[in-house]
């Protein structure tokens, strides 16, 4: 049986003013001047990592006793409207990885944890959640990647698409196939941790190797690609989380529920952007004599922006702190993940329309915020699916 989630800690409003301050002083002293170039040349941000492992960003849901910085979500979901503010991908090159270490804090066996979490926690191994496949994404319960135990260790034979961290990463929670033949099929679905150095000497491992880098819209900067598996080996004490066959299916619907928080976050972020620099811009621009915030049409849509903006902070307020409690937040984290998002790309869109040519030039961040919003309403589970999974929950949890 999958382990209960325990209840993040919380830090004092204090201590969370100065992480954020730190932050913000980051972002304004180092990343805003490198932004726009990293993510036109889709450069890999590596000084940039290395700043977010000082400040400990890649620990930041971990236990202290791992080396982390045990935050509650409801800080860390700051963190991440702070940081995709600037640079949305920058937030994805610790979440991923973040939903990795949450399976093995979540689920893992005590030497999982021990060995595991203070690399996660440092930075020294970094990776991601390995879900999607060529025929399987939203379809979870479709994957063909396959494990097949062997004495001590598992054999893994398949394919990985479109995982985050896939090439600059180290290692991978991997989804596999234990029992093709399960019926049904989410029982014979496990978690595995897979590196592909060896988590000691960081010598490359056989077996495993990345295919191409994904060429994308948006989301520039953060590597996505692909993972061959060919008769890959991997030991069975340190790889099987939790030490249990048939439980990955739920394991890594509870690695998404963080995932999705983090998702909304960002569309938050974005939104907060798009709208910041409009209303900005609409006060410099001028049409027929006067700033064009002063027309009603632009009012209006400066209203709507700013409205949907902060409803979609406040959903993003109240999946993380459900989240905290330690309960299963399928409805929280799917409202705020399908709102956030839906606002990230409408407010990203009017940005673009209230800017005009500015705003289609790559002179200006808005076209940035315009690519990267769409990724939100399909990443961690498309919002056709978030819809679905509020309306089961909503009948589940009030029952006639």
């Amino acid at each position: 049986m999958a382990a209960t989630q325990q209840p993040h800690s919380h830090v004092d409003a204090d201590d969370e003013r100065l992480i954020l301050d730190a932050i913000a002083k980051w972002l304004e002293q180092k990343v805003k001047p490198v932004t726009m170039q990293l993510e036109h040349d889709d450069e890999y941000p590596a000084e940039l990592v290395e700043d977010m492992k000082e400040l400990g960003l890649f620990g930041a849901l971990i236990d202290p006793a791992y080396g982390g910085l045990g935050l509650s979500a409801t800080t860390y979901s700051k963190i991440v409207m702070l940081i995709a503010e600037e640079w949305m991908s920058l937030t994805g090159i610790f979440n991923s990885h973040l939903m990795m270490a949450r399976i093995v804090e979540r689920y893992g066996t005590d030497e999982q944890k021990s060995f595991w979490l203070p690399k996660f926690a440092s930075g020294e191994l970094r990776g991601g959640l390995g879900l999607t496949e060529p025929d399987a994404g939203t379809d979870l319960q479709g994957i063909r990647t396959v494990a097949k135990r062997r004495g001590d260790k598992y054999v893994v034979n398949g394919t990985k698409t479109w995982i985050s961290n896939a090439i600059e990463g180290h290692c991978v929670a991997l989804l596999v196939k234990t029992d093709p033949d399960a019926e049904p099929r989410h029982k014979g679905m496990t978690m595995l941790i897979v590196p592909k150095i060896d988590p000691v000497t960081h010598a490359p491992l056989p077996g495993v190797r990345n295919g191409r880098k994904l060429e994308k819209l948006g989301y520039k900067g953060i590597d996505s690609g692909e993972f061959i598996f060919d008769d890959y080996e991997c030991d069975a004490a340190l790889s099987l989380v939790g030490g249990v066959e048939g439980q990955g299916f739920y394991m890594a619907t509870g690695g998404l529920e963080i995932g999705r928080i983090n998702i909304a976050a960002r569309g938050v972020g974005i939104a907060k952007r798009a709208l910041r620099e409009s209303v900005a811009y609409t006060q410099v621009r001028k049409t027929m004599g006067k700033p064009i915030c002063e027309h009603q049409a632009i009012q209006l849509k400066l209203g709507e922006m700013a409205a949907n903006t902060r409803a979609a902070e406040l959903l993003v307020a109240d999946a993380a702190r459900s989240y905290d409690t330690g309960e299963r937040v399928d409805l929280e984290a799917g409202m705020a993940k399908y709102f956030a998002s839906e606002t990230a790309l409408s407010v990203a869109t009017e940005a673009m329309r209230i800017h005009g040519a500015y705003g289609y030039s790559k002179e200006y961040p808005i076209e940035r915020l315009f690519r990267d919003a769409p990724l939100l309403c399909i990443g961690e589970g498309t919002n056709e699916l978030q819809r679905i999974i509020i309306a089961k929950q909503l009948v589940k949890r009030n029952p006639v």
